[in-house]
C-alpha cells in the first residue's frame, strides 16, 4: 500500500529501577526481537513524530525502551516491618494470649480437645459451638460431618497409627496438633503475620523446645511435635515436612527452605515395617534449600548449605 504510515505508538516498559535506551526499528524487528523477549510490557496510543527508516516497511518505526539494569540500592535501605491496622493486632495479640493462657492452665486431652473445638467452630462456622446436631435429616450429614470433624476427639491422625508412639504423651497434644492443622486450612491461614504468632505460641506447648525469634510459616507439617527442638532465630518455610519420629534438632538461625523434608526415621531394605529411629540435626546458621531431603540419622554442620538456594546460582 501507498501513503504515509499511521502514527507509531509509544512503547511502555513497567519496570522499576532502570533507565532506558532508544532506539528506531521496524514493525518487524520490534515483533521478532521484542515482544518474544519480555522487554515490552505495553503500548500507548500517543502519536509521536514519525521518523525515517532505511528499513523499508509498510509499517511505521516504534520507539523501543531496552532497560538496562542499574545499580539497586533498596537493600542498603531499612524496610519497615509489615503489620496489620493497630485495632486488628490489639485483637490477634488478645486471642493469641488467650489461647496461651488456655493450653497453659489446662493439660488434660478432653479440656483441650473442647477448647480447639470451639475455636474451629468459630473460625470455620463463624458461630459458637452449639451443643447437639440433628443427626436424623439426611440432608443435615454434610454439616454434621463438619462440625464433628472439628473435635480433635472425633478425628484419627496418622501420628497414631505409628507403633513407636508414646500414646500417653500425644493424647494430651493431639488436640493442638489438630488445630496447629486447621488453623493452616481456616480462612485466616494465610494472615502471615498472625500465622507467626500462633505457630509460635502453639509450639511452647507441642514442642520438646521452641526458642525466641522462630519464624514458621503456613502449611508446616508435624509427625508427633513432641520430638522436635526449634532454636532462636530459626525459620521453617512453607510446607516444610518435620518428622520428628526419632528426633529432630533444627540449630540457631538455621532456615529450612519450603517444601523441604526433615525425617529421623528410616524403614529396613528387607521388612518396611521395620523402623529404626535415628535424630537429626541441623546445625546453627545452615541452610536446608526448598525441596530438598534430609535423611535420618544426618549432622548438618553449622554454616552448612543443603541444596540450591536462587542467590547462589551462577
Amino acid at each position: 500500500m501507498q501513503g504515509a504510515p499511521p502514527s507509531p505508538r509509544r512503547v511502555l516498559c513497567a519496570a522499576v529501577n532502570v533507565r532506558y535506551e532508544i532506539s528506531t526499528v521496524s514493525y518487524l524487528q520490534f515483533q521478532s526481537t521484542f515482544i518474544g523477549s519480555g522487554i515490552i510490557v505495553g503500548l500507548d496510543s500517543a502519536p509521536v513524530p514519525y521518523s525515517l527508516s532505511p528499513i523499508a516497511s509498510i509499517h511505521p518505526p516504534l520507539k523501543v525502551y531496552r532497560p538496562i539494569v542499574m545499580e539497586n540500592n533498596l537493600s542498603s535501605a531499612p524496610h519497615p516491618a509489615p503489620a496489620p491496622a493497630p485495632e486488628a493486632e490489639e485483637l490477634y495479640r488478645r486471642w493469641i494470649h488467650f489461647l496461651d493462657e488456655e493450653f497453659t492452665r489446662h493439660h488434660s486431652a478432653e479440656r483441650r480437645a473442647e477448647i480447639v473445638r470451639d475455636q474451629l467452630f468459630q473460625l470455620y462456622l463463624g458461630r459458637p459451638h452449639s451443643g447437639k446436631l440433628n443427626l436424623t435429616l439426611t440432608s443435615e450429614l454434610p454439616g454434621n460431618i463438619l462440625a464433628l470433624s472439628l473435635d480433635p476427639e472425633n478425628v484419627t491422625l496418622e501420628a497414631e497409627h505409628f507403633p513407636d508412639i508414646d500414646a500417653e504423651r500425644f493424647a494430651k497434644l493431639k488436640p493442638l496438633l489438630w488445630f496447629w492443622q486447621m488453623f493452616d486450612r481456616s480462612p485466616v491461614g494465610l494472615n502471615h503475620w498472625l500465622g507467626i504468632r500462633f505457630r509460635s505460641m502453639l509450639g511452647r506447648h507441642l514442642f520438646a523446645r521452641i526458642g525466641a525469634g522462630v519464624k514458621i510459616y503456613h502449611g508446616v507439617d508435624l509427625t508427633y511435635g513432641y520430638n522436635l527442638t526449634v532454636e532462636d532465630g530459626a525459620t521453617i518455610r512453607q510446607c516444610a515436612r518435620l518428622n520428628d519420629r526419632g528426633n529432630i534438632v533444627i540449630g540457631k538461625g538455621a532456615v529450612i527452605g519450603s517444601f523441604a523434608r526433615i525425617y529421623s526415621h528410616s524403614h529396613s531394605p528387607v521388612n518396611y515395617d521395620q523402623v529404626t529411629l535415628v535424630p537429626t540435626v541441623i546445625g546453627a546458621g545452615a541452610r536446608i534449600g526448598s525441596h530438598a531431603i534430609v535423611l535420618a540419622g544426618q549432622n548438618v554442620p553449622a554454616g552448612e548449605v543443603v541444596g540450591r538456594f536462587p542467590a547462589d546460582r551462577e
